[in-house]
């Protein structure tokens, strides 16, 4: 079969723009559903004793409630149109999913950083999630509604204009392409932009494992053992655990060491094998359960501390692969494989959507069957602090994600010309997806009210990380 040519693909993109025309976009969807309900059932399987945590977390605001409730967006999305156009997207695209990490290289990128919910899906859902988080984000940061429709219109516009770059680059050039800090400095519009990014690749120089040892762990004689910090970190059948003594995973059979050694086992055959090589020039020296994140909190997440001959450490975070929200309401394609490991999905979609990855990325199957995946934790890792953007660098900010998340969706898909051809050249998308953004700003705010009534009467037991740690205090 002839190849089709990049006029007749970019012909396909807008034909799907006929067939579901871009002003579509606006609609936010079936909200005719119970917020708490589908928590609820996002928290299924979870350690018991950390889901009010979780809840907890999520009630210190709207935006924190956005972070923590994926489930419910995907949800909403389901009922809305799309182009027909299915990628393997990230399913969990908020602004807080991006930030800087090293390469294999020891290079600084900035790239989507999180992929729990990966899946092949239609490409808008990740934009429309984008999109929203600025609007929620800038208003409950106190920038005002209308630069919170600003930043919602940058991003739109960013994720346009480098997709047309991408639509027209070499497939190679395109798997090649990364978004370095120095082209990031030359991208942004502020000095005060360029100043953070300067200071961004400093914290990242300094956030390497070998700082992170002292910090997290504590030496008796040749050991290394990590210190129990409750809720955030602490030893599954320890003095501090959070496990309750009749979850399953406090009755397994087998000594730690036998558990572990069966995981890596799993884990290490998924590596390649110069990768298995180096990683097994390191011991083990201690594991440990590690509270993560928001929307994650609950989950079993595991970190591992190797060191090598000379005393430098290794961390490795082995955490749940728990069904994706995309998987679960995304129509599925006729090739979809129902069955496929968790662990290995999330991998499969990071391999897929990132510049580059983490040279220890793996997947393995947990105690009882759950799917686990593996990677370095904290390596040269870095986020933006929203906190202390002003309004124009939080517009950098927002500049940067859309050219981010092009670049993902266009390496994942193979579809950039496409995907280019729905979008157009003109502002439509952007003031479409403006209105997406205020609207469905507007429904999380009446969302998170219902959440906070279940929290304060009760159907949901909330509790803050000081509440928490407090139980242990001496």
């Amino acid at each position: 079969m002839a190849q089709e040519t990049w006029q007749q693909r970019r012909a396909n993109g807008r034909v799907a723009r006929e067939r579901t025309p871009r002003g579509a976009n606006e609609t936010i969807g079936d909200v005719d559903r119970d917020p708490v309900e589908l928590l609820r059932a996002s928290s299924k399987g979870r350690v018991d004793a950390l889901i009010p945590l979780r809840y907890g977390r999520m009630l210190v605001s709207p935006f924190t409630f956005y972070r923590g409730s994926a489930i419910i967006q995907a949800h909403d999305l389901a009922a809305t149109p799309n182009s027909g156009i299915s990628i393997q997207i990230c399913g969990d695209c908020h602004l807080s999913n991006f930030g800087g990490f090293a390469t294999p290289e020891r290079a600084l990128i900035f790239d989507l950083n999180d992929f729990d919910e990966t899946a092949p899906g239609p490409w808008e859902w990740d934009l429309k999630r984008l999109v929203a988080s600025f609007t929620i984000a800038g208003r409950h940061l106190g920038h005002g509604d209308l630069t919170a429709d600003e930043f919602a219109f940058l991003v739109t516009r960013s994720y346009q204009s480098h997709m047309r770059e991408y639509a027209e680059m070499s497939v190679l050039d395109l798997w090649y392409e990364r978004i370095t800090f120095e082209r990031m400095m030359g991208a942004v519009q502020t000095d005060d932009s360029r100043r953070r990014i300067k200071r961004g690749i400093e914290r990242a120089s300094r956030r390497t494992h070998e700082t992170m040892l002292p910090k997290l762990a504590e030496q008796t004689g040749d050991a290394w053992r990590i210190r129990d910090a409750p809720p955030a970190v602490f030893h599954i059948r320890g003095k501090s655990t959070l496990i309750d003594k009749d979850d399953a995973w406090m009755t397994l059979e087998g000594s730690r060491e036998e558990i572990i050694a069966a995981l890596m086992r799993d884990y290490v055959a998924t590596l390649t094998p110069e990768r298995a090589r180096l990683l097994s020039q390191f011991t083990l020296q201690d594991v440990a359960f590690k509270v993560v994140g928001v929307g994650s909190v609950g989950t079993r997440c595991l970190v591992l501390l190797f060191t090598d001959h000379h005393d430098k450490p290794l961390f490795l975070q082995m955490k749940e692969a728990s069904a994706s929200v995309v998987a679960r309401y995304a129509k599925r394609s006729d090739d979809a494989n129902p069955s496929e490991h968790d662990g290995h999905r999330v991998v499969h979609g990071q391999r897929l959507m990132q510049a580059a990855t983490d040279p220890f990325l793996g997947w393995a199957t947990g105690p009882f069957g759950r799917a686990l995946y593996i990677r370095q934790l904290r390596d040269m890792k870095i986020s933006a602090e929203l906190e202390a953007l002003d309004s124009d660098a939080f517009r950098d900010y927002a500049a940067i994600c859309g050219w981010a998340l092009a670049r993902a969706h266009a390496k994942s898909g193979g579809c950039a010309i496409e995907i280019s051809g729905y979008l157009g050249n003109s502002e439509r998308m952007a003031e479409v997806l403006v209105g997406y953004g205020r609207a469905y700003a507007d429904q999380v705010e009446k969302d998170y009210e219902l959440f906070r009534g279940a929290c304060r009467d009760g159907r949901l037991k909330a509790r803050s990380d000081a509440d928490i740690a407090a139980d242990f205090a001496p």
